[in-house]
């Protein structure tokens, strides 16, 4: 007998949703046959069977919620072709008839329940916004469920208040409000927290902190209640932890980027007829890992008590898809010039706006880089990307007066593209001094366009 395992879905994963099975007890299925889709808040996949053989038994429930590790399917390996238990069933006793000990089978004229019919992308948009399809009228061919009845469902729902408080809710805030010291358990632990500056108690969220107090919300006309997707959840408990976790400092360059822009203008044709775009990110990407390479500290992540340098230089790239916001990795960046970056982040920006980012994907970085986009701003401070120590958010480029050294030294002005870079960084481990290296690097090799494209 095999038991299956959700397996390590990416680096930071520790869970997944079982939002699909594909496959029923009793079924054969072959080596590397899926068997289930597994959703999680970096991307979807499918799980393979590692063995060909018969399903014994599922043990979890589609919309459950699994660590890792977790035993969820067993297979029994030894068993042959055939009929399965599900298939053999109807031959062993007549319609409306039911054979000692086994379900009864409904008589003729009435049927079970009949499974909702949407496509798995479809179940796992209800899944998200927490729709239950046998509620949902399918306005597709042959009643099949759309997205856009989803969504029309999600709408229709009528607004919500916010609940009562529980007792447990009212516990935990009031126990939140006294001295560390006074709650109890080993007082000699609890006194050691307090020496290591521990004890800290966080607010509870959708209710306040200490003395504070959120206003309750009260229905008014025209408001509209937005559910929180499992991914916008997910992404709004990883900005709290990191921001809670990680002690910020922001520090800001300004980037004069005329070398690189009259790089990028007499080669982006040539790119362009390749199939590629020699977008000024790919530019900000490669001074970056080489600025890493330079100045490791910025490579790292904290452990309990320690923190680790990596040695591969991997760079997530955060792009927009139609689930919000990813950051896949464009690894070992530092051995990659500029057309291997832009090969790298074209493929991976396209397949994020597809819908066909893998968890691998956007699994390993080392450290982040963010760009605003088309419509960005002049520079903003970015939340780090646990677990790393640093991201590099860049602003929009605009033209502005500089001043520059004329053919005999003298100052002169001049209109040049400008850039503003804000580096994010964890004081847990990075000083300024490091941080300002790095940072001071990463301008310099945009100024002098020192790349080989």
């Amino acid at each position: 007998m095999i038991d299956v395992q959700v397996p390590q879905l990416g680096e930071s994963v520790t869970e997944g949703t079982i939002s699909k099975w594909l496959v029923k007890e009793g079924d054969m299925v072959e080596k590397d046959q899926s068997i289930a889709e597994i959703a999680t808040d970096k991307a979807d996949s499918e799980l393979p069977a590692p063995s060909r053989g018969r399903i014994v038994k599922l043990l979890a429930s589609e919309g459950d919620v699994v660590p890792v590790r977790t035993v969820i399917c067993q297979i029994d390996e030894t068993a042959t072709g055939g009929a399965s238990a599900n298939e053999a069933a109807p031959h062993a006793a007549s319609p409306n008839i039911a054979t000692k000990g086994a379900e009864p089978v409904p008589p003729s004229g009435e049927t079970l329940p009949a499974k909702p019919l949407a496509a798995p992308s479809t179940r796992r948009a209800a899944l998200e916004q927490g729709v239950d399809l046998r509620d949902v009228r399918g306005s597709g061919e042959h009643g099949r469920i759309t997205r856009d009845d989803v969504m029309r469902a999600v709408n229709e729902a009528p607004p919500r208040t916010e609940p009562p408080l529980s007792p447990s809710l009212r516990a935990q805030l009031a126990d939140a409000s006294r001295p560390v010291v006074s709650r109890g358990g080993d007082a000699a632990q609890v006194q050691k927290l307090v020496n290591q500056g521990g004890g800290f108690v966080p607010p509870v969220p959708g209710v306040g902190f200490g003395s504070f107090k959120l206003p309750a919300y009260r229905e008014k006309p025209g408001d509209k209640v937005v559910p929180f997707t499992r991914r916008r959840r997910i992404t709004a408990d990883h900005m709290v932890y990191s921001k809670l976790v990680s002690p910020h400092v922001v520090t800001v360059a300004e980037c004069d980027l005329y070398a690189a822009s009259k790089l990028r203008e007499a080669n982006k044709d040539r790119y362009k007829k390749e199939g590629m775009s020699l977008t000024m990110l790919a530019f900000v990407t490669v001074a970056v890992a080489r600025a890493l390479r330079e100045n490791p500290t910025m490579n790292a992540r904290v452990l309990d008590d320690a923190y680790v340098v990596h040695k591969d230089i991997n760079i997530g790239v955060a792009v927009d898809s139609p689930d919000g916001l990813v950051v896949p990795v464009v690894r070992r960046a530092d051995e990659l010039g500029i057309r291997g970056i832009v090969r790298s982040i074209d493929d991976v920006a396209s397949r994020a706006r597809s819908g066909k980012i893998t968890i691998d994907d956007l699994s390993g970085a080392t450290f982040s880089v963010s760009n605003p986009g088309l419509k960005g701003n002049l520079f903003g401070g970015a939340i780090i990307n646990q677990p790393n120590v640093g991201i590099l958010r860049v602003g929009e480029i605009k033209k502005r007066v500089v001043v520059v050294e004329g053919p005999n030294k003298e100052d002169q002005m001049a209109i040049h593209p400008v850039m503003y870079m804000a580096l994010s960084y964890d004081h847990r481990v990075v000083d300024g001094v490091a941080a300002n290296s790095f940072l001071w690097r990463v301008r310099e090799i945009l100024e002098k366009a020192d790349f080989e494209v």
